[in-house]
């Protein structure tokens, strides 16, 4: 089943992403708050009975720049024995239905990295295109 996440999910989330991002990025307890509080980010999570398979993390991007709401999906994990199984696609598709009901919008936008070809071409089935913009950060 595909759902929107809520902080019942925080425990699961949190293993969740220790598994994709590796241990000690966050807690439990900020996981839940986020869920229950963080009005610029959409969770949705697919279930397989008792467990999560995996997320998607949509960010609610908006500027005075324009009307309409720029969400930019920015974490996709499944599970390695839920891979192969349409999650990811079923869990983006659901998150676009998701924000285009919900939110004023005009396009999503994806974040992945150059060399992960494997998820490059999962979103081109769902006919996401490279743009040609260049994705620059800084750490601070």
């Amino acid at each position: 089943m595909i759902r929107i996440a809520t902080a019942d999910d925080a425990d699961q989330l949190d293993l969740l992403n220790n598994e994709f991002n590796g241990k000690g990025n966050t807690s439990i307890d900020y996981i839940r708050d986020s869920l229950l509080n963080n009005n610029q980010e959409v969770v949705i999570v697919a279930q397989e009975k008792e467990a999560l398979a995996g997320f998607v993390c949509v960010q609610l991007k908006k500027s005075f720049c324009y009307d309409e709401y720029m969400p930019e999906i920015t974490e996709v994990y499944v599970r390695p024995e839920y891979r192969k199984q349409g999650i990811a696609s079923a869990m983006i598709t659901y998150a676009e239905k998701y924000c285009k009901e919900h939110y004023a919008l005009h396009k999503f936008e994806l974040l992945t990295g150059k060399n992960n070809t494997i998820a490059q071409s999962v979103y081109n089935k769902l006919n996401y295109i490279d743009d040609n913009e260049i994705h620059l950060s800084k750490r601070i």
